[in-house]
């Protein structure tokens, strides 16, 4: 059975109803089409301006991966950056990430993260990001300047994902990589009739970018008409959160504990429900609780008397355990898997990197 605790914020009752609103060409979004034309046009303009040059777009002096999402709302694409860099470093790259760093105290300064850094200062999304890829990362609005600072600071790094930025456009990429989840382009319409960020492209016709793109589905099928690759989302186990600040793995034999007892299960995530289907899917009971998205944990969301709760790795960033917490917080490490041809068709767009000697048991020399 589970239990759904129910929201009261105003906030996420509204972007439930926006949801709603965006999933069907209805009155509601019919309503706003004027308002959507506007703000499509306007977006098919600014990235003509760039692609012609009227609008300067920096290049930085390595390959750019952007990854992001079309739609308003969650869609994958802090896992996928995650997968992306670890596949780069696996075939003999040296990644660097920047990102803006959504919700961050001082948005407009360039700041280096790493694990140690508070997230109030570093965002969520780019502290987890620091933990989980080992990979330097570097926040800031201006992503030109973020990049630049970050090949300052790491003169080995020669290819940079950047977290999101599909409509920064002032930075040149090489690569976007468009992450989609189980709703598709929703109703096919741009903001605010719909839950787009500008218009979907047109797979018949010739990019309307001046980077290669490469479609990436964070669901087991396409959900669009463009081709692309589908992913494998997976719950590789929970950790308890002290031992997750430690560096300790997460491990699936800890979830036979808690199949004997009823749970809270918090997220703040855009998509809280892709996470609680997680839990459901490995026998736990749950009380579902969805947060804010980047919800900052100033205060505790469970009720008081709470016994065991599990958690996100993003919301984990933000909840350190010197705090006094009171219940059992575990921590659940998601695993995101692209089929194998997604790696193939990345790494044959980008230029080899130049590979340091390596010694006969396969190490670098210092």
């Amino acid at each position: 059975m589970t239990i759904r605790l129910v929201s009261t914020d105003l906030h996420d009752q509204w972007a439930a109803r926006l949801q709603r609103v965006w999933s069907e060409r209805g009155a509601a979004s019919s309503v706003l089409l004027p308002l959507a034309w506007l703000f499509g046009g306007a977006t098919a303009a600014r990235r003509w301006l760039h692609r012609r040059g009227y609008v300067a777009t920096h290049a930085l002096p390595v390959p750019v991966i952007v990854v992001g999402n079309l739609l308003v709302g969650g869609a994958g694409k802090t896992p996928a950056v995650i997968a992306i860099a670890t596949l780069l470093r696996a075939h003999g790259w040296t990644p660097g990430i920047v990102s803006r760093g959504h919700g961050r105290k001082g948005e407009g300064e360039v700041i280096e993260v790493d694990v140690t850094t508070d997230a109030r200062r570093a965002g969520d999304e780019p502290l987890l990001l620091a933990r989980r890829t080992r990979a330097p990362v570097v926040v800031g609005r201006d992503r030109v300047a973020a990049g630049h600072a970050l090949l300052q600071a790491h003169a080995k790094v020669d290819v940079i994902v950047s977290d999101d930025g599909l409509q920064h456009l002032g930075l040149g990429r090489d690569i976007e990589v468009l992450v989609f989840d189980e709703r598709g382009p929703g109703n096919g319409r741009v903001l605010p009739a719909g839950p787009l960020r500008e218009p979907m492209p047109n797979p018949a016709s010739a990019s309307e970018s001046t980077a290669t793109r490469i479609v990436l589905y964070n669901a087991t099928a396409p959900t669009t008409p463009l081709p692309g690759f589908v992913s494998r989302r997976s719950l590789a186990g929970i950790v308890p959160l002290a031992d997750w600040w430690r560096g300790e793995p997460a491990s699936p034999d800890t979830l036979d504990g808690l199949r004997t007892r009823s749970v809270v299960a918090a997220a703040g995530l855009a998509r809280p429900e892709r996470f609680f289907a997680l839990l459901r899917d490995a026998g736990l009971t749950i009380s579902e609780l969805a947060l804010a998205d980047h919800y900052d944990f100033a205060s505790l969301p469970w009720p008081t008397g709470t016994g065991d709760v599990v958690i996100t790795e993003k919301d984990a960033v933000k909840l350190t355990p010197d705090r006094r917490i009171g219940a059992r917080v575990w921590v659940a490490a998601l695993d995101f898997e692209p089929e194998a041809g997604f790696a193939d068709a990345l790494l044959c767009l980008l230029p080899r990197p130049s590979m340091p000697p390596m010694d006969p048991h396969g190490n670098t020399p210092a």
